[in-house]
């Protein structure tokens, strides 16, 4: 039996992809770091060394859709599109688990 079909992502433009892309990139090397949720330094250091590129590249991101004149973010259709790529639970990963979750 197949897995239940993913409902179809938004309809982006290039930077607002490339927005979304890497806004979870940065999500999920924020959960690596997430002192409450890593067992190793080691994993924890290696994320942080990559967060600073990965932030660049958000910066950069945000920079392309501001200089074309995009002046406002979507936020339903970011919504839709961070929730069809699993950004509640990735976003999940930055945050305190709750004392049931520990």
């Amino acid at each position: 039996m197949l897995p239940p079909e993913l409902p179809p992502l938004p309809a982006l433009t290039r930077a607002e992809g490339e927005l979304i892309d890497r806004y979870l990139e940065v999500l999920d090397l924020l959960g690596r770091i997430n002192p409450t949720r890593s067992g190793s330094t080691y994993r924890s250091l290696r994320a942080a060394q990559a967060l600073a590129a990965k932030a660049a590249e958000l910066r950069d991101a945000l920079t392309l859709m501001h200089n074309r004149g995009e002046s406002e973010l979507h936020t339903e259709t970011l919504t839709r599109a961070l929730r069809v790529l699993d950004g509640e639970r990735r976003s999940r990963l930055v945050t305190v688990p709750s004392p049931e979750e520990v």
